[in-house]
């Protein structure tokens, strides 16, 4: 089956509603699909109904905001009870510090020469809960201070640059908490992404697994080849469950669409076992 645990509506910092991008994956051919908002789970309720009118099985799921070792990792959330009360505060409290990043990185924008940013970003966001550095390219695209998104991140929004906000967000132990509170299994997004010492990615994995965390995504939109097979090895060393997602969050934006990703190694345990 084409399997699809991670994508984006926006609700968050996807461009699609929740309907949409349930129609997308079905066309695509997902059989199974997860919606996976950043620390939010507005969402759910029109994926749901959208995914059964088409026959599409569903997942709900999330995608939680985390600092370890003063970086940001993201943790997802699969098959959760959207509205238990410890997870819904807890994503609450991360929205809160999400919006007042927004501000003081505005602020910065606004010391390189780029004016009216708070409200340019917010034109691009569905759910104002949800702003994040995402909006603020998506604006500094459109106001050609960049050539694309991703040269808005290594220009002013990305780590250490001229308008990157640190920002301290759930910790790990609260992360896993909440999706165990809620009846889900945690699973690390796209191991790949971060910039950690052997040492320090040991102590995620070693950490992630004694607080009750069950695996990490190897086949991912953010992954090449190389590291599907790396994180691989990494799911047998660790006796981590695997698991599959595009990461979608536009139409011609990152590696992989939805549904389009290479299948798991069959070494590997699915995440998905015990639901499909």
């Amino acid at each position: 089956m084409n399997i699809d645990l991670h994508s984006h509506s926006n609700q968050s910092d996807g461009v699609l509603p929740p309907t949409d991008v349930a129609v997308r994956a079905h066309a695509n051919g997902v059989d199974w699909w997860a919606l996976s908002d950043h620390d939010e789970t507005s969402g759910l309720a029109e994926a749901s109904e959208a995914a059964r009118d088409l026959g599409l099985g569903f997942i709900p799921g999330v995608e939680i905001s985390v600092t370890f070792c003063d970086k940001t990792v993201h943790v997802l959330g699969l098959n959760i009870d959207p509205g238990q009360p410890e997870l819904s505060a807890g994503l609450a409290g991360i929205r809160h510090s999400r919006f007042e990043r927004a501000r003081k990185l505005a602020d910065l924008l606004s010391g390189c020469g780029i004016d009216g940013a708070f409200e340019g970003a917010m034109r691009h966001v569905d759910n104002p809960d949800l702003i994040g550095r995402v909006h603020f390219a998506r604006f500094l695209l459109e106001q050609g201070h960049c050539k694309s998104l991703q040269q808005a991140f290594d220009r002013y929004l990305g780590d250490g640059k001229r308008a990157f906000v640190p920002v301290r967000w759930a910790s790990l132990e609260q992360a896993v908490g909440w999706i165990l509170a809620a009846g889900g299994k945690a699973v690390i997004a796209h191991p790949g992404r971060y910039r950690y010492t052997p040492q320090q990615q040991d102590a995620l994995f070693g950490t992630f697994k004694s607080l009750g965390g069950c695996g990490i995504e190897v086949v991912t939109g953010s992954h090449t080849p190389a590291q599907s097979v790396h994180y691989t090895q990494v799911a047998l060393t660790y006796g981590f469950e695997a698991s599959r997602g595009s990461d979608f969050h536009a139409p011609g934006a990152g590696r992989a669409d939805l549904g389009g990703m290479p299948d798991l190694s069959d070494r590997l345990v699915p995440v998905w076992r015990d639901w499909i």
